[in-house]
């Protein structure tokens, strides 16, 4: 294929259009969608240039925390990472596997009267997975610890 000069420049020229149009398009809806994950610890200690902005927090509920509100679907529960204790307010369904003194990761904002409302709820379950023969021979795995998980 024998190009001319001038539509060589000019199909190097769109390439180069396109290429910066996608690259426009990712970076710039990847940055809108990043949501960064902290501790409790790390959001007790937020300036108010945080407050408002999207984030996750994951912690373990505190056992005799959750209230829910009835006839709503309104709950609010404390979270902590054993150095600093959150509370959360949360409207909406949460997940089957949610409950007190267990692992969660909450979705939401911290506000400036330092609550954090959140929008989602990711339930942890056990990271210990046994096939269910082991489990019926009465093999015990050591157990694991979700705050050692959230420590760095």
């Amino acid at each position: 294929m024998n190009l001319s000069k001038g539509k060589k420049v000019g199909l190097i020229f769109s390439l180069i259009v396109i290429a910066g149009g996608l690259m426009y398009l990712g970076l710039g809806q990847f940055g809108q969608n990043l949501v960064y994950f902290f501790t409790p610890s790390e959001v007790v200690s937020f300036s108010p240039a945080y407050y408002g902005k999207k984030i996750r927090v994951g912690g373990m509920v505190v056992k005799g925390s959750l209230q829910v509100v009835p006839n709503t679907l309104k709950l609010s529960f404390t979270l902590t990472d054993g150095a600093a204790t959150i509370p959360v307010v949360f409207e909406g369904i949460p997940p089957d596997l949610f409950k007190e003194g267990k692992g969660a990761v909450v979705e939401g904002y911290w506000d400036s009267q330092k609550q954090f409302h959140s929008n989602l709820i990711m339930a942890k379950h056990s990271e210990d997975y046994m096939p269910i023969e082991m489990k019926r021979a009465g093999v015990q795995l050591p157990k694991k610890d979700l705050l050692k998980t959230l420590q760095q």
